[in-house]
């Protein structure tokens, strides 16, 4: 994992903004007390949630996509860390673990690749480095018996995200197999078939390779599902789609029937919570979408699983404060913070029977 950054207590202080008579999460969240021994210091904190920031573009642009989800990381960490801590969350339950820096990897393809194609070929290649060093410290943290929430990047993360939880909940002997669940509220099946690694083919080389059992997608699109990616779902019966369409147009279910049916189909294990940010309306990432779910139901979507599944793991991704074409918006790291704050109450009150 040499391209993983942790963080200090220091790293953490500048930037937090201290006030009086104030107390915010940045004042409260955890570090790793003994950087040669990351296994250990994860044993001994009694914080249940790990933060992990991955902040490239690289399995979006291996996927001919709009650069730019490296950029919400940063604004993500500032706003939550200058969340008020109170009742509601104190910020003891977190430990933020630091960031991967993949710039190196990307500097060296957009220096040396001659042509557009050599371009998709060695981000692609990319992305493989990139899913070994994301599984290793996802493993690692779910072999310690914590949930990580995993923030930026691609949907190529997933497959490493995936991968690396069942392998871990594996190791510490909370499932028979390596093998886990997951749900996805995207406006994209991320499905496609497997040419080589990028954002659009985590799920398939993730159930391809064993690692997921079940797979249910909320929101899909259905302008952007490829025929023969909907015929290999259809026809699979470890996985179900309710579309956009069908939740908001036919009205065959409200939104939140389809989080508890997506809840039902993936009982029984662990289960992966993915949050793809360009199934937002208007909310910046590399596929924005003029029409989507509104913030308040995607903070719905993570309130409700986190109650009503087995979490592995949180990830949201695809998110952007600007995007390679210009485009920026600043919120962006303010909606995720929200999202992740919703996870953590949620998650809290059912492991403290409040729910």
């Amino acid at each position: 994992m040499k391209h993983l950054k942790l963080y200090t207590k220091e790293d953490i202080l500048a930037v937090t903004r201290i006030r009086k008579f104030e107390t915010k999460l940045g004042e409260c969240v955890q570090v790793l007390n003994d950087f040669s021994n990351i296994e250990a210091s994860l044993l001994q904190t009694d914080a249940d949630y790990i933060i992990v920031g991955i902040p490239e573009d690289i399995g979006v642009k291996a996927n001919m996509g709009a650069g730019g989800a490296d950029t919400a990381w940063l604004p993500f960490l500032r706003a939550f860390l200058n969340v008020q801590s109170n009742d509601f969350l104190q910020g003891l339950e977190v430990l933020v673990l630091g960031h991967f820096d993949f710039s190196d990897m990307s500097e060296v393809i957009e220096t040396n690749a001659l042509t557009p194609d050599e371009k998709i070929e060695a981000y692609r290649h990319a992305v493989r480095t990139i899913d070994d060093e994301v599984e290793n410290i996802v493993k690692l943290i779910t072999q310690c018996g914590k949930i990580p929430i995993v923030i930026g990047g691609g949907h190529n993360n997933a497959y490493p995200c995936i991968k690396g939880a069942a392998k871990g909940l594996y190791k510490a002997g909370m499932i028979p197999i390596a093998q886990i669940n997951a749900i996805n509220l995207d406006a994209h099946a991320d499905y496609r078939p497997s040419e080589g690694r990028h954002s659009g083919n985590a799920f398939r080389y993730a159930e391809e390779d064993n690692f997921l059992e079940k797979y249910c997608i909320i929101g899909l699109h259905e302008n952007y599902l490829t025929q023969n990616t909907w015929m290999d779902m259809v026809n699979n019966p470890f996985m179900d789609v309710i579309t956009f369409e069908d939740i908001f147009l036919h009205e065959k279910h409200n939104f939140l029937q389809a989080i508890a049916h997506a809840a039902a189909f993936t009982e029984g294990t662990f289960c992966g919570i993915e949050l793809d940010m360009d199934s937002i309306e208007q909310v910046l990432s590399s596929a924005i979408t003029p029409t989507g779910i509104k913030p308040l139901q995607a903070r719905q979507y993570v309130h409700y699983t986190a109650m009503d599944t087995k979490v592995a793991y949180l990830h949201i991704c695809e998110g952007a404060t600007q995007l390679a074409d210009g485009r920026r918006d600043d919120s962006t790291g303010k909606l995720i913070s929200y999202l992740v704050t919703d996870f953590v109450k949620s998650h809290q009150a059912v492991l403290n029977g409040k729910d």
